[in-house]
């Protein structure tokens, strides 16, 4: 039988999907945490990158708490807005986004305070303003760091499974990705599928993390 690469291209979606999200939400959150004090920034900083530590299964169930239907949160979107995020193919892309997130957090913060801020204060007397500075002096210096978060957080998110499952189900043809696919071609024995769709994901998470490399900033005091 031909090979079913829809969990394939599912995941791809998926992946890009959350990762847009990451990146529309992680750039001014960094950019906060690396320039701003206020109370209570060392608990927002240790939540944001809690997914990183937390059992998939269990960020996946928090995340039902907070987005599944008897939730409040859920149950207002689904009234107001008509979305329902939980066994859709938009709740994966919930899910993966959460569980990424702190792969981009933390270079993109670090890019952020690598940034010597007397150069955007020369940007400030020679008139710009703040937005100016931030998009054509402050992005421009740490585009590196930010390149290999969006990258990392792309690779995390392809390959999510627990929150994934938890969150969206295992649909066939509708929220079945590639690793649950891989799960459940193991369990019947179609070693074929298993095989193929772990190859093509692990080359495209091998190509995310060669470009992640380079695009990583070089530690300081190294020679170029």
């Amino acid at each position: 039988m031909p090979l079913d690469l829809g969990p394939f291209w599912l995941s791809l979606r998926v992946a890009a999907m959350a990762t847009l999200a990451i990146i529309a939400l992680g750039v001014p959150l960094a950019y906060v945490l690396a320039r701003t004090r206020f109370p209570g920034k060392g608990l927002i900083s240790g939540v944001m990158v809690l997914p990183l530590v937390l059992p998939p299964t269990v960020l996946g169930f928090a995340l039902l708490h907070l987005i599944g239907r008897r939730a409040a949160l859920g149950l207002w979107m689904e009234s107001r807005l008509g979305v329902v995020l939980v066994f859709h193919w938009t709740g994966a892309v919930v899910a993966s986004a959460v569980a990424a997130f702190p792969l981009f957090l933390i270079p993109a913060r670090s890019a952020f305070e690598g940034v010597d801020p007397a150069l955007e204060d020369v940007a400030r007397l020679l008139g710009r303003r703040e937005g100016s500075v931030f998009l054509h002096v402050t992005l421009p210096l740490a585009w590196r760091g930010l390149a290999s978060g969006t990258v990392l957080a792309f690779a995390r998110a392809l390959g999510d499974f627990g929150a994934t499952l938890m969150v969206a189900g295992d649909l066939p043809g509708r929220t079945r990705t590639a690793s649950l696919a891989i799960f459940n071609a193991v369990q019947v024995d179609d070693l074929r599928t298993a095989t193929w769709l772990t190859l093509l994901i692990t080359a495209v998470s091998v190509a995310a993390l060669i470009v992640a490399q380079q695009a990583a900033p070089p530690a300081q005091g190294a020679i170029r």
